[in-house]
């Protein structure tokens, strides 16, 4: 039982880690990636769908992103896809390829993308605690139904807060990592 508590709250934790991540890799810093695109959906064939599905990305170029239709036809519906996305990146279509050059980030935008990974930060914190918050509840549910000693609840809470601890932190130092390399001139 509490061993089943325990790998739960850790698993959880982990995919809020792992989420902070996905969030971080779609804030731009002032060097081409394709994760930029991940939130890119395109209107196309009557339905829509993530950019991955109707065209290949690559970043040939440290400022420079490259998309490829596997369509000539949906490269209309990807461009507004890219613009709709609210990226600040201006497409340039060519053929069945879209340029995508990566301006040059200045003071300001670099301060707002921080706010940006500041608040993404906070929100994993927050869904990690969470989870700590439910795997307490359970463990004093527990204990109240008397399936679990008092020192047993006890030890619970504090592996608990370790697992807390340790998911923190590895949010923290995410943050850090990505805030200096937005801050990169």
């Amino acid at each position: 039982m509490l061993e089943e508590l325990k790998k739960d709250a850790a698993e959880r934790m982990y995919k809020s880690v792992e989420a902070t991540a996905k969030d971080f890799s779609s804030i731009r810093t002032g060097k081409a990636s394709i994760h930029l695109l991940d939130s890119v959906k395109v209107d196309a064939y009557g339905s829509v769908m993530p950019l991955n599905q109707v065209a290949t990305a690559s970043s040939p170029e440290p400022r420079l992103l490259v998309v490829t239709a596997f369509d000539k036809g949906t490269v209309g519906d990807i461009l507004k896809g890219i613009q709709k996305a609210d990226l600040g990146l201006n497409p340039i279509a060519e053929g069945a390829v879209i340029r995508i050059p990566i301006p040059a980030l200045n003071e300001e935008r670099r301060k707002e993308l921080v706010r940006q990974c500041k608040k993404a930060a906070e929100d994993g914190k927050i869904a990690i605690r969470n989870v700590r918050r439910d795997a307490n509840e359970h463990a004093k549910a527990a204990q109240k139904a008397k399936e679990v000693s008092e020192d047993q609840e006890a030890d619970l809470h504090d592996e608990i807060q370790k697992l807390t601890d340790k998911h923190t932190k590895e949010i923290d130092d995410m943050f850090v990592k990505k805030e200096a390399e937005v801050m990169e001139v």
